[in-house]
């Protein structure tokens, strides 16, 4: 039987299927493939670690939205999608890393099977879950044209309802607590390993003030020190830490599977010069930045005005300034739609969120001061509540 509590109201999700449908239908999609977790979970409540195998939802023309997968992943398909059970479909295990056999062979004759398998049929050919193997077995099997649909229902969730906002603002209250903790216990001789599990502990324990717990991130704690820093995605080691060096920690907090990751720096000991002029850019270019974060401008627009500061003090950053923020399962948090950078000309919208990543990867220093916002008429909302500075604690 279909979900009795699930995370969204039968409306919402009735949205959700109209408006890709109407995505659908503007590209001449006969059917829709959506193999993206994140994808598969916003249109039907799956929610499971099982995006590691093949598995899709299909958007037919007509009717409920169809999970297909794993068989021995379809009960929790049952336990988490709304959908009956005739609309989830799980493939023998054989069928699971065999060089005779495609788990997409069995996609093909269901979709035979419901008159799906003609027309113009959309795949998300550049995702991390659909891979070249999986197309070339759909395009053997079905008679229709597979078209790539990369995006199509990322898009659709660009504007966050007022309950998906309501988990990421519970997502910021974690990433809150999970600052503080760093703050707290960070400190000369620590080693880096034992802070990140303190880390976990805070992003994930449940909290009788707050009313829940924690869910596992998209992407783990990324917090490099020293020279380390110059490099954005470097996770962590054994070594403690030390005196006079700055280390950025870029977390999340998350509920219900929606993001609000912000990242903060630590100085243990007295900044240096490079670092107090690196702040001072920074915060000026963010208050640059959130000036214009408002509807009606462009992700460009955000961009350039925090660019710009950073030019007047002879800063270069080479790369975007941001992205779009909600539901996410691994490898990361983004939403892989809109970016916040030149070029970019996307006009915001009310209830858009954004990772909006101020970061400087220099070439032996890092500084991270990042915010997570949500995009209305006036003036942003700032998700989390943690002091916009670098941190400096004693050495």
């Amino acid at each position: 039987m279909p979900n009795l509590s699930p995370l969204f109201t039968p409306d919402e999700y009735a949205a959700r299927l109209a408006a890709t449908r109407r995505a659908m239908e503007a590209r001449g999609l006969d059917a829709l493939i959506v193999s993206d977790p994140s994808n598969m979970a916003w249109l039907t409540g799956y929610d499971g670690w099982s995006f590691y195998v093949h598995q899709c939802v299909i958007i037919g023309p007509t009717g409920a939205p169809v999970w297909f997968g794993r068989g021995q992943d379809a009960n929790g398909a049952v336990r988490t999608c709304y959908m009956a059970d005739g609309d989830i479909i799980g493939y023998p295990d054989h069928y699971v890393q065999s060089t005779e056999r495609h788990p997409m062979d069995y996609l093909a004759a269901k979709l035979t099977e419901r008159g799906w398998d003609a027309g113009r049929i959309g795949v998300e050919m550049d995702n991390y879950w659909y891979s070249a193997a999986a197309h070339a077995a759909l395009d053997r099997q079905t008679r229709g044209v597979l078209v790539d649909a990369t995006a199509l229902v990322n898009w659709q969730r660009a504007v966050k309802s007022k309950a998906e906002l309501g988990y990421m603002r519970s997502a910021a209250r974690i990433v809150e607590r999970m600052h503080a903790r760093i703050f707290d216990l960070a400190e000369v001789g620590m080693r880096k390993c034992d802070l990140v599990a303190e880390i976990y502990d805070a992003g994930l324990r449940y909290d009788p003030k707050l009313g829940f717990g924690g869910d596992y991130p998209a992407l783990v704690p990324l917090l490099a020190s020293g020279a380390d820093a110059s490099a954005p995605h470097l996770t962590w080691d054994d070594r403690p830490l030390k005196a006079g060096e700055a280390t950025f920690f870029e977390i999340a907090g998350v509920v219900h599977r929606y993001h609000c990751p912000l990242s903060r720096t630590l100085f243990l000991g007295k900044p240096t010069p490079t670092f107090v002029e690196a702040e001072k850019a920074t915060l000026e270019g963010m208050e640059a930045g959130l000036e214009l974060a408002r509807a009606g401008n462009r992700c460009e627009d955000i961009a350039n005005a925090f660019f710009g500061v950073l030019a007047r003090y002879g800063i270069e950053k080479t790369n975007r300034t941001g992205y779009p923020i909600g539901m996410s399962y691994p490898p990361d948090w983004g939403e892989r739609t809109m970016s916040l950078r030149a070029g970019d000309t996307t006009e915001l919208q009310p209830g858009m969120c954004f990772h909006f990543m101020t970061g400087l990867w220099m070439d032996d220093w890092g500084l991270e001061i990042t915010e997570s916002i949500v995009i209305g008429d006036g003036a942003p909302e700032c998700l989390a509540d943690v002091p916009r500075k670098l941190m400096v604690k004693d050495g």
